[in-house]
């Protein structure tokens, strides 16, 4: 197949498709309704045209046979007359328009037959069409209906165009907002590991600072104890309010302490 063949084939189809996508069958039906309507309108006027041929041959048939009764008239009064030659000469005449009367009869038989013909014709037409109107109302109706029906079809399922971009559009917010919850937790995640800071806490910083600060809380603490043992050498009484100790020695401090009371006594 050459390349032309081919592009032409394509074209073809091509152009085929948007044809049909294009197409309404109701506008198609209305438009052969409408041209099956004037050809029954042409029908009728060759009906109408066939009819006045007819009607023009009978009123010259009519016209011709007035005329052959009055030579026969003519012809009685020159025989009376006792005037031979005028009565042949009107006998003449009047067997000249008899044979045209023939010929026109001849002529409106014809018209006759055609004339019924065609209104037979007209009657069989007219008929083919106004079964034709019935049926094609009866079709625009019935794909009205199921395209009204595949319409509906298709809005429940989601598979037009409009109700199609809604489902999306539900689809894509419950797509972002699981997608904005997976990120919530995995950032609560992150904080509670420590892997992220927590800018809202007081002691905010990283994880290397929040050790130091946990060092040297450490030392603070050891130090301070140190002091308060060394400090504490020897037990001090604290005198409270109603005249009792609120602080005893330490146990081993009391432990010392026995023998030099037991010394004493």
């Amino acid at each position: 197949m050459s390349l032309m063949k081919r592009i032409s084939l394509i074209f073809r189809s091509k152009a085929n498709k948007a044809l049909d996508r294009a197409e309404d069958p109701r506008e198609t039906l209305d438009y052969s309704y409408q041209r099956q309507l004037e050809l029954l309108s042409k029908v009728r006027r060759g009906v109408a045209d066939v009819a006045t041929s007819r009607k023009r041959v009978e009123l010259q048939v009519n016209q011709l046979e007035q005329q052959a009764a009055k030579l026969q008239a003519q012809a009685e009064k020159a025989i009376a007359a006792d005037r031979e030659d005028l009565a042949r000469e009107a006998l003449t005449r009047k067997s000249g328009l008899a044979q045209q009367i023939t010929s026109l009869k001849e002529q409106q038989a014809t018209l006759q037959g055609e004339e019924e013909k065609l209104v037979l014709a007209q009657q069989r037409l007219q008929a083919k069409v106004e079964a034709f109107r019935t049926r094609k109302e009866t079709i625009k109706a019935t794909y009205t209906a199921a395209e009204a029906q595949t319409r509906i079809g298709e809005a429940m399922s989601g598979i037009g165009e409009e109700m199609g971009d809604v489902g999306l559009a539900i689809q894509r917010a419950e797509d972002k907002t699981a997608q904005m919850q997976a990120r919530g937790q995995a950032i609560d995640e992150l904080i509670a590991s420590g892997a992220l800071d927590d800018a809202s806490s007081l002691n905010a910083g990283d994880d290397i600072s929040r050790e130091l600060d946990a060092l040297s809380s450490t030392s603070d603490v050891e130090a301070e104890l140190a002091r308060l043992k060394a400090g504490s050498a020897a037990p001090q009484a604290i005198e409270a309010g109603d005249g009792g100790d609120i602080l005893e020695p330490a146990p081993e401090q009391q432990a010392a302490q026995r023998p030099a009371e037991g010394g004493q006594a």
